[in-house]
């Protein structure tokens, strides 16, 4: 059996495949294994161990995938992983276990076992090109502060800045003051001494993009922020000659306008999808 986990810090999806090729899939609480207690981080796979392996199969294969998850060259284990390793080897203790970033996750996902390029776009944003093996090439991300272009919190954080300038044309600006608390000690407060600024920055993105056809100001606002994307880091790769796949409920949820703004470039997808864990199964069971 073959178990495999693409974690995020909100949810983590976890699949496992028999030896007769049977998938059982869960989604289980966030994991952020910088910061977790490992007692809990434990409880939560051995509650999706449970669901997974209803028939008690020997488990060969554990693929852990989670962001910041840097495994440097010729280690099997990263720094930031060796607790949860001895966790995991308490539950499989005969099953090979790698560990991998959410990046490689993405591009597993997309490309399979052939070069591409692999985007992450979800609250934040992320891309790399993939020779089939390994991440030959990342643009660094650079977090929501001095990238993240293409993702939710970028999005939020252009429009919020905006608001608190008197940038945001009417009716936009009131019907997102009476809809949410964005008086300017809430905002300051949230995105300078919380602990989730992106995530706060990122909540407002959705309500954002409901209101695309709304003006020019707001159409402008959304596909300048999927234009940034291509323009600081997907042109950096060589789209002109290799497939691009996007992963991530941002980029999966309005791609329409993802595609309308990369058809100004020549940009076609070979696929966007919320979640990688399925491309993940056809990777590892030798499928893509």
């Amino acid at each position: 059996m073959i178990f495999i986990v693409s974690s995020g810090a909100t949810k983590t999806d976890c699949c496992s495949v028999t030896e007769c090729e049977e998938t059982f899939s869960v989604k289980t609480a966030g994991m952020n294994i910088a910061t977790m207690p490992m007692e809990a981080i434990g409880a939560i796979i051995s509650e999706a161990a449970a669901s997974l392996n209803p028939n008690s199969e020997k488990v060969s294969e554990v693929h852990f995938y989670a962001a910041g998850l840097i495994v440097p060259e010729g280690q099997r284990v990263p720094e930031s992983a060796k607790n949860l390793d001895a966790k995991l080897k308490e539950f499989y203790p005969e099953a090979d276990i790698e560990y991998a970033s959410d990046l490689l996750d993405a591009a597993r996902a997309v490309c399979g076992h052939n070069p591409g390029i692999a985007c992450i776009m979800g609250t934040g944003s992320n891309s790399c090109f993939f020779d089939g093996e390994k991440i030959v090439k990342n643009v660094r991300s650079a977090g929501f502060i001095l990238g993240d272009e293409g993702g939710g919190a970028c999005l939020g954080k252009t429009f919020m800045a905006d608001f608190l300038k008197g940038l945001v044309p009417e009716p936009v600006a009131s019907e997102f003051a009476s809809t949410f608390e964005v008086d300017y000690m809430t905002v300051v407060k949230n995105v300078y001494r919380s602990d989730a600024p992106s995530k706060y920055l990122g909540s407002f993105a959705p309500w954002i993009v409901e209101r695309y056809e709304a003006n020019d100001y707001m159409k402008n606002l959304v596909e300048n922020n999927f234009r940034n994307f291509i323009e600081r880091a997907l042109k950096q790769y060589p789209i002109d000659k290799y497939p691009v796949g996007v992963v991530g409920g941002f980029g999966y949820a309005h791609r329409a306008i993802l595609m309308k703004v990369a058809s100004e470039y020549g940009i076609k997808f070979s696929s966007i999808i919320a979640t990688p864990i399925e491309g993940l199964v056809k990777y590892h069971t030798g499928k893509n």
